[in-house]
């Protein structure tokens, strides 16, 4: 992790329960179940703490609204293109945002499991790369 990402906070977006059509069977590709999301968000939230302005903060509202537009609109096959979706749309609503990590977790999708999921950590791409 670089010195700019050493000095960063964290916004946590915890349990955020969406329902979306995921999956590859075929009651999967018609009904519609629950996915369970969480996402740490890396910014440096210094600019907002010292104006006190809502326009200097990265808007978890914002991110959490896309997040849920994203589920409730598309309909991959696999939890891995969801939740590296959901990444993407992270670094899309704000350019502030340098680094980010999603799980994407399905209650259920497993007998004897309370859940399955994928967790993916993603760092922003510097301008030149």
């Amino acid at each position: 992790m670089s010195r700019e990402q050493e000095d960063l906070d964290q916004i946590h977006i915890k349990d955020l329960v969406v329902s979306g059509i995921v999956g590859i069977n075929p009651d999967e590709r018609v009904n519609p179940q629950n996915v369970l999301i969480n996402a740490t968000l890396w910014v440096d939230t210094r600019p907002a703490a010292a104006s006190d302005d809502i326009e200097d903060a990265v808007n978890y509202r914002t991110v959490t609204k896309a997040m849920i537009a994203h589920v409730e609109s598309g309909a991959p096959m696999l939890v891995e293109r969801l939740v590296a979706e959901l990444a993407a749309v992270c670094f899309d609503v704000d350019e502030r945002i340098r680094r980010v990590e999603v799980t994407v977790e399905k209650p259920e999708a497993l007998r004897h499991a309370r859940s399955v999921g994928i967790a993916i950590s993603r760092t922003r791409a510097a301008p030149d790369e």
